[in-house]
């Protein structure tokens, strides 16, 4: 069995708080990759006993990211952010969904690096409410949230394929 990022010894150079969301990020990147490759398009967007489709989660953890970031970056969401909200449910292709996932997985590793330590402390407000959170909170939402969509898409994909 293969180690998983985390465990690997990679990243020593990134700050330990970053370097745990990277890894975060890569294990989701290979479970996606071993579960998802070969779904066709009817897999993809199945509903098995009322769970929404693999596709919704996989939208949902690209688009998420993007959004939790913009906040981590101290900026505010763009009606396009606030647009593709409405279409995580949408129909579409396995192939397109796929694509979508690993690129918006892939460009949230490149703005996690890009955060500065010294920032994890500064607060930040999400939402139409402004919560209160902070850098530090957010990146590891990002992680959390991340590795529970994705244990989502496992268990789904393995009650359409009736492993």
């Amino acid at each position: 069995m293969e180690l998983e990022p985390w465990m690997r010894g990679t990243h020593g150079e990134l700050d330990p708080v970053v370097r745990a969301v990277v890894h975060a990020l890569e294990l989701a990147e290979e479970d996606v990759s071993r579960w998802c490759r070969e779904l066709d398009d009817a897999a993809m967007f199945a509903t098995p006993a009322g769970l929404a489709p693999v596709a919704f989660h996989l939208r949902h953890v690209a688009r998420s990211l993007d959004r939790l970031l913009t906040y981590a970056e101290g900026r505010t969401l763009s009606e396009a952010q606030l647009g593709e909200l409405k279409t995580e449910m949408a129909a579409g292709d396995a192939a397109h969904v796929l694509a979508e996932f690993f690129w918006g997985v892939c460009a949230a590793k490149g703005r996690v690096k890009a955060l500065s330590a010294g920032s994890f402390g500064e607060v930040r407000e999400i939402g139409r409410k402004k919560l209160p959170t902070t850098v530090a909170g957010l990146l590891v939402h990002c992680a959390d949230h991340t590795q529970r969509h994705v244990g989502q898409v496992v268990v789904t994909v393995k009650v359409v394929a009736k492993i």
